[in-house]
């Protein structure tokens, strides 16, 4: 489809030349009102994936191999790897080790338990696989692409180091089988070589170089190998099976490590018996008797047999690990995996019931190479050893190098494995090879495979877990496009294939258990730091949304009980330039609950080529992250803000989670001041930048309009904004309007030593007369300004104080010690902690009008008129009161009915909170605390 936009726009230039300047006007207008039209539901890719978005990388980045360079079909890239990385050391060197240790029913036990692991595993692969085209870097793609590029980069790195170590146990197994037939001292062959530390690491330092060398032509080289090499070993196993068949005469075989005879004290027995097929040998061999591990010393048990034996099943991901050179990986990963997987099982199984009922204990225990002594031709097994062992080196090493080179390709270390990325003309990544062969050269030293058995397991088992993981999360998310061919799983076998495998690890070693999983965790933070925004997909928001979408059903609006109040605020910002310390105030006040800023554009979609306010949107949701509050944001297009503010009160929020306050900026016209200029986090590197859906880059203070200046035309007059706040009262909004909170300075604020205070008075000042009455307002004032205490950083520099405002000088007077009681006792049942202050207003409530003069209000009858010198009086009288006041609660009456009043009803709140310190005026419509348990 995007090839064909190609096409339409190549076109559309070259007729362009004769078109006229409406013509190509028009044109354009309808290619912007197009351009969502050409993100479709579905992205489609020839050539590489389904990520229609280009991989993050620069201009100067190497070249990534063409498609072309995909050749391997299902039984080279998958079948013919698989089994062989399965086969290896295990089949060859370590049957005998496994049956003489565990016996044959726990032997089979263990293959039943590691299969049923790994099968689990392989159900998660074949789902991830078949749901989606796959790239270079097999189970770190799958991982990282599902869990996103923190968990599959930690992920993919232990993988990495697994088949690291996974190839350099393979060799030293192939440096043992060598120095068992040909060593100077012990050769079973030949006594040709010499035998050392540092002779062991060169012949493994010969071998790795072979590999190298393979891994270096590429992977048609590597697949042609492994064809020779999967021929030679079927040839072995089948001589195997033959020689238990053609030998059935019983014969003595020397024993490589010799033990005590239990009849002749200071006598050594050196050789055992292969019996041939005998019942007895079978019943001797029933059961489990572990012992001394000859080669290293150590006392097996269940746990260090198994993770021995994992090894010969970690190969089920060779063929995943090549997923950048098969021709269809979606096709060839599950089907070549499990054809592998069961040819394998059932080898495993025949050959522990052969080994069981022909090899005396004692010979399986101290002689690892005995499938050599009773094979017709003793050089065949010893040949298939060789060829299978150095063949899953050979596959551990190329996988890992496709590993290193898709970690580095993706950038989640940030440049540091830039050079690692560099491929020579066939897609080779010959720098990552380098880099991998060096790593197993190094881990030769240790020259032990039963030592680096339990570390390649752990981390096998690691990755198994993450994949089984990746595939729980996908099929929980429930995501419409999460629709595997291979429909063989559920989110049961995910997640008991998650399990056992996280179990089966702190059974193997407990102590390397949790440093790997301690390794994940801090692998995950690095990376989080380091690596670039990526257009993978996040399996968090996926989760994140189907959770949420089962609770908000469940949050049914018709349990809501005043006990679990909180406040849901509509924040409603013109332009954020002036509005940062009002949405971080509200931030504070809201308590855990809901917080959405609202916008109205004023305009008509139908005047549009697209609609606006989705771009704008990217800024909006960008300066949330950088002020750092916890709020949505919502945007509207509407002919009048009028209209766009009611739209916002009606369907802002979603099922249970609707605002119930609406916030706004008072009206006045006072000098607005640009706080971007002053906030750091607006002062972007160009890093940083918000990017247009475009690729065009804009810095946070370029995405708002300038501040409007003083004599500019608004766009909200007077009478529309006080029909704001009746339109909200009438739909059940409470209502705060914010004043002078330019003039906080938080930095200042929370850094002082004095303590502030944030003040209420919980009265009614436009009707004085009711000043003895609690009513909703106020006990909605008292529990704002208790919420705005309860934050940490204002609760640690700010006290909160009640002001009791009577007639009369003396406070000592029955009538004022009885109000003070009696708001003492509201506020102990409210469990609200302030200081109450009395305040005389005699001299104030004087200079109110009489009845006869006007009178705003509708909620009563009878009401005294208020005269501005009143309004003026109590103006001064709060800021006598406000030394040291951080924040201001007033009181906020309903508007009038009559609109032609709405001028005189601002202007008396105008008068009223004149450079006052930042004041919240408020009015509240329904019960928000109770006093009830």
């Amino acid at each position: 489809m995007t090839a064909v936009f190609r096409l339409f726009s190549s076109v559309k230039q070259h007729d362009s030349k004769h078109l006229k300047k409406s013509d190509k006007t028009e044109m354009a207008e309808l290619e912007g009102a197009s351009a969502n039209e050409r993100s479709p539901l579905i992205n489609y890719r020839l050539s590489r994936s389904l990520s229609s978005t280009p991989r993050l990388s620069s201009d100067k980045e190497p070249a990534q191999p063409e498609p072309g360079s995909r050749k391997l079909s299902t039984f080279l890239g998958v079948v013919v790897p698989c089994t062989l990385s399965m086969f290896s050391v295990i089949l060859f060197l370590r049957m005998g080790f496994l049956i003489g240790q565990a016996g044959l029913l726990v032997g089979i036990a263990q293959f039943f338990l590691a299969y049923c692991i790994i099968g689990l595993t392989i159900l998660s692969i074949c789902a991830i696989s078949t749901n989606g085209a796959i790239e270079g870097g097999g189970a770190y793609f799958m991982i990282s692409r599902t869990l996103g590029p923190e968990f599959g980069g930690s992920v993919g790195v232990l993988f990495y180091f697994a088949n690291i170590f996974s190839s350099a146990l393979y060799v030293l197994g192939l440096v043992e089988a060598l120095l068992g037939n040909f060593g100077a001292e012990d050769g079973s062959l030949a006594h040709a070589l010499p035998v050392g530390h540092w002779y062991s690491f060169l012949y493994g330092t010969l071998f790795l170089l072979f590999n190298l060398l393979v891994c270096l032509v590429g992977a048609q080289m590597f697949a042609r190998t492994s064809l020779v090499i999967f021929c030679v070993v079927q040839v072995a196993i089948v001589s195997v099976f033959i020689s238990f068949g053609v030998e059935n005469k019983p014969m003595n075989i020397s024993l490589i490590n010799s033990i005590p005879n239990p009849d002749i004290v200071n006598q050594t027995i050196n050789h055992s018996m292969y019996t041939a097929f005998n019942v007895e040998t079978a019943r001797e061999n029933l059961w489990p008797d572990f012992g001394t591990d000859y080669s290293t010393g150590t006392i097996m048990n269940f746990a260090t047999v198994f993770a021995i034996m994992f090894n010969g099943c970690t190969g089920i991901m060779a063929g995943a690990n090549m997923s950048g050179d098969l021709a269809n990986p979606s096709r060839s990963i599950p089907i070549g995996t499990i054809c592998a997987v069961m040819a394998t099982f059932v080898v495993y199984l025949l050959l522990c019931i052969f080994v069981a009922f022909t090899c005396e204990r004692d010979l399986l225990q101290n002689n690892y190479m005995v499938l050599q002594y009773i094979n017709m031709w003793a050089p065949l097994p010893v040949i298939g050893l060789y060829s299978a062992t150095l063949s899953a080196a050979l596959s551990c090493l190329i996988g890992a190098s496709r590993i290193l080179e898709a970690l580095s390709r993706d950038k989640l270390f940030g440049g540091v494995l830039r050079m690692l990325t560099i491929t020579n003309r066939s897609g080779n990544p010959y720098v990552a090879v380098f880099v991998s062969w060096f790593l197993v050269q190094l881990i030769l030293l240790i020259q032990q495979v039963n030592a680096l058995a339990p570390i390649v397991s752990l981390l096998f088992i690691l990755c198994y877990a993450a994949v089984n993981i990746a595939c729980l999360a996908l099929e929980w998310a429930s995501a419409p496009n999460f629709r595997p061919m291979f429909k063989y799983f559920t989110w049961h076998t995910c997640l008991l294939g998650a399990i056992s495998c996280l179990v089966m690890m702190f059974l193997i070693d407990p102590m390397y258990a949790a440093i790997a999983i301690a390794c994940v965790a801090v692998l995950v933070l690095v990376i989080h730091y380091l690596s670039p925004d990526s257009s993978w997909g996040s399996i968090t928001q996926a989760l994140i949304f189907h959770q949420v979408r089962k609770y908000l059903l469940l949050l049914d609006i018709r349990k809501d009980h005043i006990k679990y109040w909180r406040p849901q605020m509509l924040l409603l910002v013109n332009n954020p330039r002036s509005c940062c310390q009002i949405i971080s105030f509200t931030n504070d006040l809201k308590k855990g609950g809901l917080f959405v800023v609202g916008h109205v554009e004023v305009g008509s979609l139908c005047e549009q080529p697209y609609d606006p306010m989705q771009r704008q949107t990217t800024f909006w949701m960008n300066l949330v992250d950088n002020l750092k509050v916890k709020a949505f944001v919502e945007l509207t297009l509407c002919p009048t803000v009028q209209l766009g503010v009611e739209n916002l009160m009606r369907i802002s929020g979603l099922g249970g989670m609707k605002p119930n306050t609406v916030m706004m900026g008072f009206y006045d016209n006072c000098a607005q001041e640009d706080t971007f200029l002053s906030m750091d986090v607006f002062k972007e590197p160009k890093e940083k930048r918000v990017q247009f859906a475009d690729e065009e880059y804009g810095r946070m203070g370029e995405a708002f309009p300038p501040l409007r200046k003083l004599g500019d035309e608004k766009v909200l007059n007077l009478s529309e904004y006080v029909a704001i706040i009746s339109d909200a009262i009438k739909l059940t909004k409470n209502v705060c309007l914010l004043r002078y909170f330019r003039q906080m300075d938080r930095a200042a604020l929370f850094s002082q030593k004095q303590t502030k205070y944030i003040d209420v008075w919980p009265v009614n000042m436009m009707k004085p007369e009711m000043a003895s009455y609690f009513d909703v307002t106020c006990f909605f004032l008292l529990q704002l300004a208790c919420i705005l205490n309860m934050v940490p950083h204002w609760r640690k520099v700010t006290r909160m104080r009640v002001f009791l405002c009577v007639e009369g000088g003396d406070h000592n007077e029955p009538g004022t010690r009885r109000r003070e009681a009696k708001l003492k006792e509201l506020l102990t049942q409210l469990r609200i902690q302030a200081d109450i202050n009395i305040i005389n207003w005699e001299h104030v409530i004087c200079l109110r009008g009489n009845s006869e003069g006007t009178v705003l209000t509708d909620e009563a009858p009878v009401a005294m008129a208020i005269t501005e010198e009143y309004l003026r009086a109590m103006n001064e009288l709060i800021k006598q009161q406000s030394q040291n006041t951080a924040v201001n609660f007033l009181y906020l009456t309903r508007p009038p009915v009559d609109t032609s009043r709405y001028p005189e009803y601002l202007s008396r709140y105008d008068l009223l909170t004149h450079d006052l310190p930042p004041t919240v005026l408020v009015h509240g419509l329904s019960a928000v605390t109770s006093t009830d348990l």
